[in-house]
């Protein structure tokens, strides 16, 4: 008998401690007063929850599963820095734990953002550097590191970035974007990091909490700045708020002929969001399949899950200092719960930069989603998403470079990208670039032939918008698709100590990787100071005998940009510029140093394959 009440007595002593708090600390001084805090304990809803120092609990909702309990408390009316969070049972203290409001940093909340002054290289964490090789492994994280497996973990980590930040300095980046970096515990093929298991803690084999904080400063020294990858769609099936879900529906399942509970694969339709036409069954399966088997789809919609999301946003944006949120999969999630996701924000943070991933085709589909779209106030909607992607460019760009001229084929498909720029609402807040961590290397689509490179990056480093540099990209680093994700994800060469060659450092590119690595940094740095690049107006030329000429201006500057696809030397009749060229008599090309003669009179001679930019006189 005795040994049943000890049994009973450590049971219930044991089963109804604080185990998760989530955010576990908070800031003074938001302009949104309101916290919710999550509170996780096995039947923690069977207690009662009390707060020190005279904390009042505005609102506790408790819900479905026992082991949860919300509490919202009004953050404007507490007094001190530190108060408890005390788990009772009638007046028998169980559990408690310290809660803290941090003083903000200053100028917190008018913090600068990633805009059209910067260039963002993309880095994949897992294959860029191994700083660190103690946490190629660790005991609590599933997969193990494993290089010869291309698709397993390989030891890069946010010391090996920390250790080549001059690298990234010199060549003229100005903005990181790290694909997510929290914690991907899945079985295998964790290395991507877009199935996360814990919103609140980096993935134990890029490092800690701290150091992601460390990369921010030390970024920030530079004049440079961290945007984080951020997945609103989706976790990991091992997160472990799936594995215990507060509510059946904190994600979305559909049931089976038998009525149980399942997985389905979205159809990935997601023009369905705005198709007049579209059918409820095709939309659904849209927006609430599942991204992947491991990926269970969220449900925005819910305001637990909406308010976790958001506030895990801003924790981050607060914590690490952050200069931006690229986010994933940006159509997939409910739409109207995203614009409110966007706005507490921006609310919070007015000069914050966002950019969605909305990848489709048609310039109308992607301008719907940025900020203040006349065509989505048409249907009554507003994102309140800042930018976006300009995937149509992507898409259009191998084609232009590849297709003789024709009616609709080749450098035209680049013209007739930026006559949809009316569509934008924000034409300089749109993200430009060739290649990304999802697609096929530019690299390999022309056989790292540097022609082609640098034609691609001159158009994205002189046109509206934020360029994008996908990593390696600068020493013509190459990958397959068809052969697998984890093909245009190689590992950088010399992020590693057993690499038998170091990109890293100029001196030792091959002859090779050097032409690539040239041509980058030297536009890329000349491109900082570009307020005519970075805002300036644009005009520009139909392309003729493959040659594409556009003009970027302002009151103070004038650059005129020269694409010649053509396999031969064109000659360009300046007369036809006349307009753009009105009292210039000269311009100097910001690669080679070279002057050109531009009087309406002379001719532009421009070498086969090749780009000019000119500073004109």
């Amino acid at each position: 008998m005795k040994k049943t009440i000890l049994f009973l007595f450590i049971s219930v002593f044991s089963f109804a401690q604080i185990q998760k708090v989530e955010p576990a600390f908070w800031w003074k001084g938001m302009k949104n007063h309101e916290l919710q805090i999550l509170l996780y304990g096995k039947n923690i809803a069977n207690q009662t929850v009390a707060l020190s120092d005279g904390v009042l609990i505005k609102n506790l909702q408790k819900v479905e599963n026992p082991n949860y309990v919300f509490i919202t408390v009004n953050t404007g009316e507490i007094k001190t820095s530190k108060f408890n969070i005390n788990l009772k049972k009638g007046k028998k203290l169980i559990s408690s734990y310290s809660y803290e409001l941090k003083d903000r940093n200053p100028g917190s909340a008018e913090r600068s953002s990633f805009s059209s002054k910067d260039v963002i290289y993309l880095i994949m964490p897992d294959r860029f550097a191994n700083g660190d090789e103690t946490n190629d492994s660790k005991p609590d994280l599933t997969e193990k590191a494993n290089r010869n497996l291309p698709s397993g973990r390989h030891g890069g980590d946010l010391r090996g970035i920390i250790k080549n930040l001059d690298y990234l300095q010199n060549l003229g980046v100005t903005a990181l974007w790290l694909t997510p970096a929290n914690e991907d515990n899945e079985k295998q093929t964790s290395y991507h990091g877009y199935a996360q298991t814990d919103l609140y803690k980096i993935d134990g084999r890029y490092g800690t909490n701290e150091e992601y904080l460390e990369l921010s400063r030390e970024l920030k020294k530079r004049g440079m700045m961290l945007i984080q990858d951020y997945v609103t769609n989706h976790w990991g099936i091992s997160h472990w708020l799936i594995q215990d879900l507060p509510t059946k529906d904190w994600i979305h399942q559909f049931t089976d002929g038998e009525g149980k509970y399942g997985f389905k694969r979205s159809n990935y339709r997601t023009t369905s969001q705005f198709d007049k036409n579209v059918s409820e069954i095709d939309k659904k399966e849209a927006l609430n399949g599942w991204f992947d088997t491991t990926m269970p789809d969220l449900n925005q919609s819910n305001p637990l899950v909406l308010k976790y999301l958001t506030q895990n946003a801003i924790w981050w944006i607060e914590y690490a200092e952050l200069g931006g949120l690229r986010v994933d999969t940006y159509p997939y999630n409910d739409k109207e719960a995203m614009a409110k996701w966007a706005k507490a924000i921006t609310d919070e943070y007015p000069n914050f930069n966002i950019v969605g991933e909305a990848w489709m085709y048609q310039p109308a589909h992607i301008a719907y989603w940025q900020r203040d779209s006349k065509i989505a106030e048409a249907v009554g909607y507003n994102s309140n998403l800042p930018s976006v992607m300009d995937f149509t460019l992507y898409t259009d760009l191998p084609g232009a470079l590849q297709e003789a001229e024709n009616w609709d084929k080749g450098m035209i498909k680049i013209y007739n990208a930026l006559g949809s720029d009316f569509l934008y609402p924000d034409i300089n807040n749109i993200l430009v670039f060739f290649e990304n961590h999802d697609t096929e290397r530019f690299n390999e689509i022309f056989n790292a032939n540097p022609d082609a490179y640098k034609m691609a990056l001159t158009l994205i480093s002189t046109i509206r918008g934020i360029p994008q540099l996908y990593y390696g990209s600068e020493i013509g680093m190459r990958g397959e698709k068809s052969k697998g994700d984890a093909d245009i994800r190689r590992d950088f060469p010399g992020g590693w100590k057993s690499d038998k060659q170091n990109a890293f450092n100029p001196q030792t590119q091959t002859k090779e990787q050097k032409e690539f690595y040239d041509f980058t940094q030297k536009i890329l740095n000349w491109r900082k100071g570009k307020e005519v690049i970075h805002t300036g107006k644009t005009t520009h030329y139909m392309p003729k005998e493959s040659v594409y000429v556009y003009f970027r201006y302002n009151e103070k500057e004038k650059v005129m940009v020269v694409l010649n696809n053509n396999a031969k030397e064109q000659t360009l009749d300046l007369s036809r510029f006349a307009e753009s060229l009105n009292g210039i008599s000269a311009g100097q090309d910001v690669i080679t140093g070279k002057t050109f003669q531009l009087k309406p009179e002379n001719k532009l001679t421009v070498s086969p394959k090749t780009s000019l930019i000119l500073e004109l006189n």
